[in-house]
């Protein structure tokens, strides 16, 4: 008797706790490691609901994805890759939506001695390694090509492109060295490291097509609840500030946004 109203003690004292181990695996674009996190554990102060993140280029999570990884959410830097998981009956058609939209800057390092970073500065001669990431794996490398391409720069420059596997990684190039200048994300530019070793100069948004970045719920996630809070945490007005803080359009005006 002694041991069974041990146990049932213990059930009671660690139920809550067992309740408040909800842990969600999110799989999100790198563009947004420099800003999702602090969001994330706003989420979890707010419901008691870990979210582990997985940062890395969107095509790259699609494919993990379409592998069977158990991903409960899917942040991408478009709209097209979780478009592409809906179609395959991978993810919750209803759940897809626009949540911010990124912005492509040039980034230098203020140490390099060239001229600030400009779409005059691309055709500068000195200017002999660029990184931008992998355009066949991550929408910023799309951005950064369709750019090169409006400003007929592309093939004078094919040669010096440096090709990162993703946004992040195209950052830490350039911050690194091996690379003069970079076509990164504003998320990257704006974080307190590269602000302050570093300028940026903001492309201008027709010389690419918008990076408009989607969330999705996957079918697979045994926490459809949860998924979804998180999900509406993401749309409330409190997230979207935090989005538009850390360099993301949000998808909808702040001020009108939900709260939470």
């Amino acid at each position: 008797m002694l041991k069974w109203i041990t146990f049932l003690t213990l059930g009671l004292v660690m139920g809550p706790a067992a309740s408040a181990q909800t842990t969600l695996r999110v799989a999100a674009a790198a563009d947004l490691e420099p800003v999702l996190p602090g969001i994330l554990q706003g989420f979890q102060n707010s419901t008691g609901i870990h979210v582990d993140a997985t940062y890395k280029a969107s095509a790259m999570l699609t494919a993990q994805i379409q592998n069977g990884a158990p991903f409960d959410l899917f942040l991408s830097a478009d709209m097209g890759y979780p478009k592409r998981l809906v179609s395959a009956g991978l993810a919750e058609p209803g759940s897809f939506t626009k949540y911010a939209t990124g912005t492509l800057v040039l980034w230098t390092r203020k140490d390099t001695h060239l001229p600030p970073p400009s779409i005059t500065f691309l055709s500068d001669p000195a200017l002999k390694r660029l990184a931008i990431a992998d355009p066949e794996r991550a929408p910023y490398g799309r951005a950064a090509v369709a750019t090169l391409k409006s400003v007929h720069l592309y093939d004078k420059l094919k040669p010096r492109i440096v090709t990162a596997e993703n946004i992040a990684q195209a950052a830490q190039f350039v911050e690194s060295g091996n690379a003069q200048a970079g076509l990164i994300s504003l998320t990257s530019a704006l974080t307190p490291r590269l602000a302050s070793s570093g300028t940026y100069f903001l492309i201008p948004h027709p010389l690419y097509p918008p990076i408009e970045q989607g969330i999705v719920v996957l079918l697979r996630t045994k926490q459809q609840a949860a998924a979804h809070q998180l999900l509406n945490y993401l749309l409330s007005t409190t997230a979207q500030a935090q989005f538009a803080k850390g360099g993301l359009a949000p998808a909808r005006p702040v001020s009108s946004a939900g709260g939470f």
